[in-house]
């Protein structure tokens, strides 16, 4: 599988939705902080402003969605939220969901991005020591900060490369899971 992390358009809410879902419950638990249902899970994909966040995915060779990375915008402070499907862990998912957001929110001008995380989510914590940010502990929740960069020419250059790669490649990925399909279709006996 290559490992191209896009933006994800309002228009893929339910594949966003549907993400969530396929989440095991204690999974779902560490990705929320809390057990939510469903229902409580589309509204929260309905309420995310894509005009003001940033929604970040990793799709499989059959255009899966098998990580989600949100970065939730509150003035300047960036919040960032990751999650993995079991499947698609420890072959660097969520460190490219983690490495574009962050570039996402240095290039817009945030000054830190932070994660909320329960103390118990040994991968968020795994990740927010690879990347080198300030964890503090307090209970059950554990709190994880990153100061950034300001952006740069550079930075947004990078971002602007990485992006039209990333259309390339889902596009290509997207032809050849259509051709897959068609070729499937045509061999099945009539």
């Amino acid at each position: 599988m290559t490992l191209s992390v896009h933006r994800l358009d309002p228009d893929l809410r339910p594949t966003l939705v549907a993400h969530f879902l396929s989440l095991s419950p204690a999974d779902r638990h560490l990705r929320f902080g809390t057990g939510l249902a469903p229902r409580v899970i589309a509204g929260y994909v309905e309420r995310i402003d894509f005009n003001r966040d940033a929604v970040f995915g990793v799709h499989d060779d059959s255009l899966a969605l098998v990580g989600v990375a949100h970065v939730a915008f509150d003035g300047e402070r960036a919040e960032l939220g990751l999650s993995v499907l079991p499947e698609h862990r420890h072959r660097g998912v969520g460190d490219a969901l983690f490495r574009r957001a962050v570039a996402h929110a240095r290039n817009r001008g945030a000054p830190e991005v932070v994660m909320q995380f329960l103390s118990t989510n040994v991968p968020m914590r795994l990740i927010a020591q690879r990347f080198g940010m300030d964890i503090a502990s307090r209970g059950t929740e554990a709190y994880a900060r990153l100061e950034l960069l300001p952006a740069s020419t550079l930075s947004i250059a990078i971002e602007l490369v990485t992006d039209a790669v990333t259309l390339v490649d889902r596009t290509l990925k997207a032809l050849v899971a259509g051709w897959r399909n068609g070729l499937g279709e045509q061999a099945r006996p009539l």
